[in-house]
């Protein structure tokens, strides 16, 4: 199967990002050592849908974008362990909204991860999960400045010994 990663984006947008590469100053893969055993850490969940709670939560900018089509909303929202599928809303020009709205499993997928930890394979899951969207500015400035310090800042005040990356 072969996915295109740029079906949902404008053609013209396809040489922009096709095989640039990595970003300047990260050629070399980024690890850090994990220090405890999974079954006794506390794991959370990063989703770059653009997925937020209906109800309680403001979308992610999508009129912007649609008049600065090279911009992406750099924001992120906490979203509950507890959170049900019914009450997810997705905010991303770039991908089909439809299947995720059907099965939020497919980019958050705390039900997974309550089955790992009733299995003991982890020790458990935070309250908090975290969504952004995805599509950035290349310089990823905002993100560098802003975003990534507060999503740290969140997940350590969640315990969060790990963090799944669920890029869609």
């Amino acid at each position: 199967m072969i996915v295109d990663s740029f079906k949902f984006l404008p053609r013209s947008f396809r040489p922009l990002y096709e095989g640039r590469g990595a970003f300047p100053g990260e050629e070399a893969p980024v690890w850090s050592p994990f220090e405890k055993r999974l079954a006794g850490s506390r794991i959370a969940l990063l989703t770059s849908a653009g997925i937020y709670q209906k109800r309680s939560q403001p979308s992610f900018d999508l009129e912007r974008e649609k008049t600065h089509p090279d911009w992406g909303d750099p924001g992120w929202r906490a979203i509950p362990e507890s959170t049900q599928p019914a009450g997810i809303g997705v905010a991303h020009l770039h991908i089909n909204d439809e299947d995720l709205l059907a099965d939020p499993e497919i980019a958050l997928p705390t039900g997974l991860l309550r089955q790992f930890a009733g299995e003991g394979v982890v020790g458990g899951s935070v309250t908090e999960h975290v969504s952004v969207m995805g599509y950035q500015d290349r310089s990823l400035s905002d993100w560098r400045s802003t975003t990534a310090p507060q999503l740290v800042a969140h997940l350590q005040g969640q315990g969060a010994d790990g963090l799944v990356l669920a890029p869609v």
